[in-house]
């Protein structure tokens, strides 16, 4: 070798090295947030999966990017949604509500998929057990389709006389058949009967409230859902109107005039969902991760609202509640 070439090489060297480094540097991990209702990047449930990956030291623009893509409660725009995140190559999804998950197991067997639902998990065809659920899947189940019999029961403690119940579903939901099949067991065992009302429209909710008095309903639930739930202010102003007693699946509504709730803490949920996802980003299986279950559940009675229906709720339910809001 030449003197000069040996000069050149050896002057290069010091660079190299820090080149080299930085080429094998691994690139700021990315997770794509897929929900199926409102573009709202500040939600509480949102906050609380953020909050759970900063308890594995993934903090959202200083080591970790969430790229958040969402259906507008439009369902058949989620397959679409998640083939995006999978084109771009994120290193994760998160998946909010069930068609968020079947959409995203839909479109990849390798990403890592974290979920966030209503429902069984197994039964919805997710994963192959609890304990162990294999594949690219883990996550954390709210029970909300197992529950709806437990809102049955409420809303039967609070109006005792409606012997004609009815229950406002979005048919699109994979929870729905599950959830009508609970409660229609649960009336049958109570004496009363259930009236199924669909929607997956504006329109279609103001046509379910419109049909009560019809049906003869007093009293309504109205299913936890990411569409329904998107349009609280129009489930609200109708169950205001027509001065009809609901209960819901989310405290959401009962936080914002419903009249009560009861379910799973989704914060809660979320907060365990976003641990899981920061576990996987080093190095956890998805298979390795038995699904989560809620061991927090919130019944919220909303007094001012039961006060404006000429309620009067009983002592034993307001006992049993965990807020009262005057």
């Amino acid at each position: 070798m030449k003197r000069r070439e040996l000069i050149v090489l050896l002057g290069a060297a010091p660079f190299a090295a820090p080149l080299a480094a930085r080429a094998e540097q691994k690139a700021m991990p990315v997770i794509g947030f897929l929900g199926g209702n409102l573009l709202n990047p500040n939600s509480p449930n949102v906050a609380a999966f953020r909050q759970g990956m900063s308890e594995t030291d993934y903090v959202d623009g200083q080591n970790l990017a969430i790229e958040y893509r969402w259906a507008d409660g439009r369902y058949d725009r989620l397959p679409a949604l998640a083939a995006d995140l999978v084109t771009r190559k994120v290193d994760l999804i998160m998946a909010s509500a069930p068609p968020s998950a079947v959409a995203a197991k839909g479109a990849t067997s390798t990403i890592p998929i974290v979920f966030a639902i209503g429902g069984d998990p197994v039964e919805l065809g997710l994963v192959a057990s609890l304990a162990r659920p294999g594949g690219n899947l883990t996550g954390i189940t709210f029970l909300t389709a197992e529950l709806t019999p437990k809102l049955l029961e409420l809303l039967s403690e609070l109006v005792p006389q409606a012997r004609v119940i009815a229950t406002l579903v979005n048919p699109n939901n994979p929870n729905t058949e599950r959830s009508i099949r609970d409660m229609e067991a649960a009336a049958r065992a109570k004496g009363e009967q259930l009236r199924v009302l669909k929607a997956d429209t504006e329109a279609e909710i103001a046509d379910a409230f419109a049909a009560l008095a019809h049906l003869q309903a007093r009293a309504l639930i109205v299913t936890a859902d990411p569409f329904l739930e998107s349009r609280r202010e129009q489930l609200l102003a109708l169950a205001s109107r027509y001065a009809v007693p609901a209960i819901y699946g989310s405290r959401a509504l009962a936080e914002a005039g419903g009249l009560i709730s009861y379910g799973a803490s989704l914060p809660d949920g979320y907060r365990q969902a976003g641990t899981y996802a920061g576990k996987i980003l080093k190095g956890a299986k998805p298979a390795d991760l038995p699904i989560q279950q809620p061991t927090v559940f919130e019944l919220l009675i909303n007094l001012k609202t039961a006060k404006a229906l000429g309620l009067t709720v009983p002592p034993v339910l307001l006992a049993r509640a965990d807020e009262v809001i005057e």
